[in-house]
């Protein structure tokens, strides 16, 4: 896995259990998260590897000197030990999060 960021098609909605079932047929524990407006998460890493997937709103993940700016559709692939900051838009951001070890 490679820090990069997926953005969205554009082919269809956004549907959560869609992108449930492909994030655990890829092998991810999979569970769904909801930041308000303005949270913001210091500079952090993982042990494992993670998937991320937004739902609605906007997440802005800064990692290795970049900023990934994420809408609906769009999904960020986080390796293992990757430090990385988070902070929403202005309505907050709902997403899927999934873990690999």
């Amino acid at each position: 896995m490679r820090l990069e960021a997926i953005p969205w098609n554009g082919n269809g909605p956004v549907e959560e259990d869609t992108l449930r079932e492909h994030l655990e047929e890829e092998g991810y524990s999979v569970f769904r998260w909801r930041d308000e407006a303005g949270a913001s998460y210091e500079p952090h890493s993982h042990e494992h590897d993670e998937s991320l997937w937004v739902i609605d709103g906007e997440l802005v993940f800064g990692a290795a000197g970049r900023d990934f700016r994420l809408h609906p559709g769009d999904r960020l692939m986080l390796p293992r030990g990757t430090v990385h900051t988070a902070r929403t838009g202005a309505l907050g951001a709902t997403y899927l999060i999934g873990e690999r070890v």
